[in-house]
Parts: C-alpha cells; structure tokens; sequence
C-alpha cells in the first residue's frame, strides 16, 4: 500500500521546501466536506481548501457542470475565440455585486492575478500611482500583492526590492486595541506625510481580514471608506478573493456596510475548486483601458467558468447564505462553551460562517499564544480534523468549513477540537 511517508520522502527530493503543505497528509479523495488520503483515513475537513469549497468538495451540480464542459471543449483562448458561458457569468456578477451603477467584468486566474489588474485599472483610469491598502491584510504572491500584503514573514520576506507608491494604513482591531479612529487618522498621516491625495490611485482592503486574522471591518470604517475615495477622486477596490460566495451570510460580505465598491475581486468558492477569478467594476472605470491591455490566456477557462455558473446556482438554490448564519451561530455557541473551560480562548469572531478563535496566555494580558495555535492544529490532524492557522501574530484558528456541511458533521469537528483543546490546554 502507498503510504504518506512513502509520497512525502518523494515529495522532499522533488518539490522545492519554499513551496509548502500544512500536513503530510496526502489525499486520495474527497467529497463535500470530508476527505480521505491514500492510507484510508478520513479526515473532516474546517479548512475548505483555504476558503476555495463554500460549495464543498466536488457539489454534484458543480461536477456535472465541468463534465458537460469538458464533452464541448476545454480552451480556446477567450480573447482567440469566444464562448456564451462566459458572457453569462459575467452578467450575472454584473448583477449581483452591490450598488446601482452599472457593471462590468473580466475573469483571470488566481486572485492574486484578480488585484494585479484592479490596481492597473485603478492607475490607467486615474493616471495616479499610489495605492493604499492595510496592515494585516494579504493580497497575493506576485511583486504586487506582495507589496500590498501587509505581512513580511512569510510572504514577503527576502522577496524585495517591491513596486513603489504603495503605503500601509492601519486596519481597525477592536480586540488589539485599534479604533476605526485610529485607522482613519492613520490614512490621515499617510496624505501628511508619504503621499498627498490626489497622488492615489486606490484604497484596497479586505472586508474581513483573511490572513490577518478574520478580524472584521466594522460598517463605519467601510463607509468612511467610500466617503474618503469620493472626496479625493480615488478607486476603492474590495477584495472578496476570501470572504466572497455567501461564506459571510452575504454573497459579499461589504453588502453589511451598505457601499458600492468602484472594484470588486474575487476568486476562491467563485468556482468551486477550479482555477478562476473576477474583477467587477463600474462600467466607465473598467471600460478607460484599451483593448489587449488586459487579459490572459487562460482567463475564463471554460472549465472554470462552467464550475462557477453552477456555484451561484448552487448557491441560490440552496440557500447557502442562510446556511452560513445558522453554521456562524453553532460554531460560536460551541467555542463559547470551550471558552468558559478554556481562558487560552481570548476572542471568538464571525461574520457568518467565516469564524475565527484568537489564543492568548490568558485573558486578562492578551498575550498571543502562537505555541498552542500551532499545537492545537498538529493534534486535530492526528485526531482526524483539517484546521489552519492565521493572523499577523501566528495565534488565531480559522474556521473555513463547507457551508453544504451537515450540522452531525460540524458537530463531530467541534468535538474532536474540543477534546484537543483539552488535552493540551489545562
């Protein structure tokens, strides 16, 4: 029998160790929201292929779509020859991304590829360079998300010289201490003393910070947002790459502030596990740029945009935005009663079913505990439960289960955490 060690001796003499995996666990099969790898094991799985399975793993209406696709063709180069899948996918993001002015949309490939070309449009459409964006927040891996990113280790360290015109302002964090005051007047300081604004291109930040910690922007600070970029003439860009596809309780999880974005991002559960991303953005803005000056050969790859038109059926037709609020409700009530056992539980949060636990020494200091973050992951991977880690401090557990599964299921997870937590934690 193939076992993990025997893949994962192999693995290490032909993969390069910077591009790595959370568990040597490697998987032989999956379906909604559990997997088994090549051992037999099953393993339940609150990482959803980091916020990519809203839909679960292979949604039967999701798989029939792509087989159906892939009996048609699989490429042509959208920008070569054409294809009415697409158009319709676009007209239904059109559609469904908040606020009245009409919309238009482009696809790529990853979302980091999705803020490449939000940032282009921002700049060619303004013909300004700076661009601000948020500590904690994450935006990608290439030269220029990377610069967006404010994270050093383990996305941008080593990797510089970065573009330039790029500044950070600080994100509102109630449990740390940090006011949507304080983040304004932070932006504030930007304008005094880095860039003046009518020098900035764009404002970009996540709705609730991914990466960083699922820290939850608060709808004041989303609407001052949008009225800052309206004063100053500058593009607001909300990357819902991680938060978008009803994982909030929301298709989109800015809808809680009430704003139109001039730019939207997203990527992840867009297609359910297949390679595709969108940029969404008012008609006048996205259409300034010049034909080929956008684009890629694989953007809208049929397989990707059939996957996706089935997600938002899937996501219509079951309801999963209503799912997601009922999943945030169970998921809170549990670690709320892990917490009155465990003081090393600081902060629950949830926007929906996008939930997170932030772990400190105790709560009274808030000290981060990034031993037990680390630990407590380890050992609910032995026990047969998938869970990541995040935050800019290495301490916080997110919770990114399917939002197709089954209560008895969540409830199993829950108590195989529950039973981590108190093997470790006394």
């Amino acid at each position: 029998m193939t076992t993990n060690a025997d893949i994962h001796a192999r693995r290490l003499a032909a993969l390069p160790t910077g591009w790595g995996s959370a568990f040597p666990v490697y998987v032989d099969r999956a379906e909604n929201a559990e997997l088994w790898d090549v051992e037999g094991r099953r393993f339940i799985d609150f990482a959803g292929g980091i916020a990519v399975l809203n839909t679960g793993h292979l949604h039967p209406k999701v798989k029939a779509a792509v087989a159906a696709q892939l009996d048609a063709f699989s490429h042509t180069c959208f920008m070569v020859n054409p294809y009415e899948s697409v158009v319709r996918l676009a007209e239904r993001l059109n559609a469904a991304v908040p606020g009245p002015t009409e919309k238009r949309t482009m696809f790529v490939n990853s979302g980091a590829e999705a803020v490449e070309n939000a940032i282009k449009i921002a700049r060619y459409a303004t013909k300004r360079p700076g661009v601000i964006a948020f500590g904690g927040g994450f935006h990608g891996r290439t030269h220029m998300t990377m610069a967006l990113t404010g994270k050093v280790a383990p996305y941008k360290q080593g990797f510089g010289p970065f573009p330039a015109d790029i500044y950070h302002a600080a994100f509102p964090y109630e449990y740390r201490g940090v006011t949507v005051a304080d983040a304004l007047d932070s932006i504030a300081h930007i304008f005094k003393e880095d860039i003046e604004p009518d020098r900035v291109a764009a404002i970009i930040t996540e709705p609730v910070l991914g990466e960083g910690g699922f820290v939850i922007s608060p709808p004041e600070f989303l609407q001052e947002l949008r009225a800052l970029a309206d004063r100053h003439g500058i593009v607001l860009i909300m990357d819902e790459v991680q938060t978008g596809f009803a994982r909030t309780g929301r298709l989109f999880a800015h809808e809680y502030a009430e704003i139109e974005a001039d730019i939207v991002t997203m990527a992840k559960s867009l297609a359910g596990g297949f390679p595709l991303s969108a940029i969404t953005g008012k008609a006048d803005l996205m259409n300034t740029v010049h034909p080929g000056g956008v684009g890629g050969t694989y953007g809208g790859n049929p397989l990707g945009v059939a996957a996706a038109n089935a997600v938002l059926d899937v996501i219509e037709e079951e309801n999963l935005a209503d799912r997601a609020l009922g999943l945030g409700e169970l998921f809170v009530k549990r670690l709320e009663g892990m917490a009155v056992a465990h003081d090393a539980i600081g902060d629950i949060r949830n926007l929906g079913a996008m939930v997170a636990m932030e772990l400190v020494a105790d709560r009274g200091s808030k000290t981060p505990h990034a031993d037990l973050t680390k630990a407590l992951v380890a050992k609910a991977q032995e026990k047969g439960l998938i869970l990541l880690s995040c935050g800019t401090l290495g301490n916080v557990i997110r919770f990114l289960v399917p939002l197709t599964a089954a209560e008895e299921l969540v409830n199993e997870g829950l108590d195989i955490l529950e039973a981590c937590l108190d093997e470790l934690h006394s």
